[in-house]
């Protein structure tokens, strides 16, 4: 699927969502929108903020916030703290494991379709589970390679 296929898709999402909660059909909410889905994964806010500012399209940093939050009860993205406790965000494409990187902080997804399902169809008391995402924290292949070089 192309970006724009997915946007034309989050669209609607976003859309259905805010004709089912009244809320304004702005603009900027779409903005923010299509410049998600075009970064697709592991995005901060600032890092969304000054792309758009890099392409003009000039935006409060309230604003910003407010919609990606909007887009996060929309199940349009997701919202993760990682190990930053700074909040990164990604389209709402399903479950999967994250692999972070300790020393660089380089984060990588997986798959795991067994894991997924088990941590999805486990009964949780006064819980209905919605989306999973397992983090695993190590080394990367590069800087597991420099600490070797290091320690040698």
């Amino acid at each position: 699927m192309t970006r724009s296929e997915d946007n034309e898709i989050q669209s609607a999402k976003l859309t259905e969502f805010l004709r089912r909660r009244n809320l304004r059909k702005t603009p900027e909410r779409y903005a923010i929108l299509a410049k998600a889905v075009e970064m697709g994964a592991h995005f901060g806010v600032d890092a969304l903020y000054n792309a758009m500012e890099a392409e003009g399209y000039h935006v409060s940093r309230a604003t910003v916030y407010n919609t990606l939050e909007l887009l996060c009860e929309a199940a349009i993205l997701n919202r993760h703290l990682f190990a930053t406790n700074q909040a990164r965000y990604e389209l709402a494409t399903g479950a999967h494991l994250h692999l972070i990187c300790r020393h660089c902080g380089e984060i990588r997804e997986i798959e795991d379709e067994s894991l997924t399902s088990a941590l999805l169809s486990a009964h949780f008391p006064d819980f209905q589970p919605e989306y999973s995402s397992s983090i695993v924290y190590g080394l990367c292949e590069k800087c597991s390679r420099k600490e070797l070089r290091i320690n040698d």
